[in-house]
């Protein structure tokens, strides 16, 4: 038995929530494998709408085991407004939810540290969600982090605040105060309910998990474009969120990958700075944004917008292994009459198919054009009823990326989902 991948192929709000919820039924484990908060999986079934920062999207579902892997970082204070709105709707989470112990923990301090080096950026921010994610990370690589495990310790008081001392001295450079009194009693509380739940070894429990065959999916937060190794650095995040960050998250050998599922809008959006080199930053941009309700689902900032990127696209399916594609939000180019896709780049007088190194500078796409359908697709369920247009377009991906599209989403409903043979 081997784990199954699921992850984002662009700047992330691929829709990986949907997907997830969607496959869930066929996995008896969902786990998560990296990111924090700043994630926002959005979820649509019986006409609402669940957004989950922290929690893997297969928590609706019964007789699923879901697990925040070693390679998350969590904010106990999120984490548990998130958990009590999942058990305002009945959801049993305590019965469903495991925390790996060497997850590492956002304090207080590192979301301050987060806001005042974003500020004293000035222009060139990254467009940071300010949740303390890249500082988390941060003392994780240089070994001062906090984690999960560490609550259980009769020193953890002391070590918390030797950590928060050292933030305070480095937050001295900077011309930025913010209390955190209230936040902080609010977190130690937090801490207290944390240390109730089910904290566990997740790299002996997956493996086992495994040796029983039982079927295990793990989920990426954030897009493939975001990672800090293979994204447009430095407007990235601070994890690895292609494939094998699944390996480190989680602990699982890379001969234990199976499948590799990639999701990709029909378009592509980006939230914050950063190079977008199809970016529509006109009426055509703002009515995709506008259609697709295109605002970011943990901070409801505006979304970039702007046509598929195949340059982009391939060098993700590259990185990750990917071996089945999924397609998301076809349905918001519905009444395009033609639709556009980047097939390749002009820079500085040369014309390319790969994704170079400095995407920052200037770059003009070569754009092929495509007929739109022209018609709505939501209330579509199957494959043989969608428009020839629509299916031209996918076979054009497929054909370029030599992966077959598996799943087609129109709609943000789980049942506005297709299935392809």
């Amino acid at each position: 038995m081997k784990v199954n991948v699921v992850l984002g192929l662009q700047w992330g709000d691929e829709g990986k929530g949907k997907i997830v919820d969607v496959l869930t039924p066929a996995y008896s484990v969902i786990a998560r494998f990296q990111g924090g908060p700043n994630a926002g999986h959005s979820l649509e079934f019986d006409n609402k709408k669940f957004v989950l920062h922290t929690i893997p999207s297969g928590i609706f579902h019964n007789n699923v085991t879901n697990i925040i892997g070693s390679g998350v970082v969590i904010d106990p204070v999120i984490l548990m407004e998130e958990i009590n709105g999942l058990k305002q709707l009945g959801v049993p989470v305590e019965q469903r939810l495991l925390i790996a112990k060497r997850a590492h923990l956002i304090l207080p301090t590192h979301r301050i540290i987060d806001a005042a080096s974003e500020a004293a950026k000035g222009e060139t921010k990254i467009g940071s969600t300010l949740k303390g994610i890249g500082p988390a990370y941060m003392d994780k690589i240089i070994r001062h982090g906090l984690r999960v495990g560490d609550i259980l310790s009769p020193a953890f008081r002391d070590r918390y605040e030797t950590l928060k001392q050292k933030h305070i001295d480095y937050l001295k450079q900077f011309d930025y105060t913010c209390p955190i009194d209230d936040y902080e009693q609010q977190w130690l509380t937090c801490i207290d309910v944390l240390r109730t739940f089910p904290l566990i070894e997740s790299e002996w429990v997956l493996n086992k998990y495994l040796s029983e065959s039982q079927k295990i999916l793990a989920e990426g937060a954030q897009g493939s474009l975001l990672d800090i190794d293979f994204g447009s650095y430095p407007y990235v995040t601070s994890s690895n969120t292609v494939c094998a960050g699944a390996c480190t998250g989680l602990g699982i050998a890379p001969g234990k990958i199976g499948d590799v599922y990639g999701i990709f809008k029909a378009y592509c959006t980006r939230v914050g700075s950063g190079p977008f080199p199809t970016e529509l930053a006109n009426e055509t941009g703002e009515r995709i944004r506008h259609t697709g309700r295109e605002f970011g689902a943990t901070t409801g900032r505006p979304r970039r917008t702007g046509w598929l990127d195949m340059v982009a696209l391939k060098y993700a399916v590259l990185i990750s292994g990917v071996t089945h594609l999924i397609m998301t939000k076809a349905d918001v180019l519905d009444s395009f009459e033609s639709i556009q896709v980047a097939v390749a780049y002009h820079i500085q007088g040369q014309v390319t198919r790969q994704l170079p190194f400095e995407i920052d500078k200037p770059i003009e796409p070569v754009y092929k054009t495509f007929k739109g359908w022209n018609r709505p697709i939501a209330n579509i369920r199957k494959e043989g009823e969608l428009p020839v247009e629509l299916m031209n377009y996918v076979r054009f991906i497929e054909e370029e990326t030599g992966v077959p599209v598996k799943i087609i989403s129109v709609g943000p409903d789980r049942e506005q989902t297709i299935m392809r043979s």
